[in-house]
């Protein structure tokens, strides 16, 4: 890793520095602005479309972007919240889901799996441009996941989402039971806040494999209820 390089989100804040950091990046802002109206102009629903510009603004605008800097904890908080509350909403905001299914669960799975390997990581800190490679990818794969869970039966809707619930909770499970810290930015980053980098990296585990899991399970089972919902009316009437 170059450790000359600062990530997008800046240096690792201390506690006492946090509430300082905000990111008033003017082309970032500009981007979300863009993202709204446009939109709009091509007929998106405004509360879904608000909703996941507003989360994306959270997470890269608030100091939550720099907290991501210290904490392996945070950014893994920041990944989940982007691909599964952030892309729904912009999924929703969307007239029509559709698309395939498998590739989209599958290109999902791929990529959420690469940008968390160590050596990849480290590669998505050492530039702006790494950077946001990695959040749009993990961003626009999600958006074609929900999409796609949106504009299929609800069997295969199901199928999709009970899939990717169980391999965010094994790459949670792996980086919980891991023996030794894997991301070598964050050796030195943790410390400040009353971790070490191993249960920093624990807790990141933890996060992804019940939080991020259970988002998809929650989601699993709406769909069903549209399953078996039309039988359980007619047995009532």
């Amino acid at each position: 890793m170059d450790v000359t390089a600062l990530p997008y989100c800046g240096g690792p804040p201390l506690p006492a520095d946090l509430l300082g950091r905000w990111n008033l990046d003017p082309l970032l802002i500009a981007g979300l602005a863009a993202l709204f109206f446009a939109g709009r102009a091509l007929g998106a629903r405004t509360r879904p479309l608000a909703g996941g510009v507003a989360i994306l603004a959270v997470l890269f605008v608030s100091p939550l972007c720099a907290l991501s800097s210290s904490l392996f904890a945070m950014r893994v908080t920041h990944h989940v919240a982007l691909t599964s509350l952030a892309a729904p909403l912009l999924a929703a905001a969307m007239l029509r889901g559709g698309g395939n299914i498998a590739g989209w669960t599958a290109a999902h799975a791929v990529l959420f799996w690469v940008w968390h390997a160590p050596p990849v990581y480290a590669f998505a800190l050492a530039s702006d441009g790494a950077y946001w490679l990695m959040q749009a990818s993990l961003l626009g794969s999600a958006v074609g996941f929900w999409r796609s869970v949106r504009g299929v039966s609800p069997p295969m809707a199901v199928a999709a989402l009970l899939v990717t619930m169980v391999q965010m909770g094994l790459l949670g499970a792996l980086l919980t039971f891991s023996a030794a810290p894997l991301y070598a930015w964050h050796w030195t980053t943790t410390q400040g806040w009353g971790l070490t980098p191993l249960a920093d990296q624990q807790l990141a585990g933890l996060i992804m494999w019940v939080v991020g899991s259970a988002i998809y399970l929650l989601a699993a089972l709406r769909r069903a209820s549209d399953w078996i919902g039309p039988d359980r009316r007619l047995a009532r009437a």
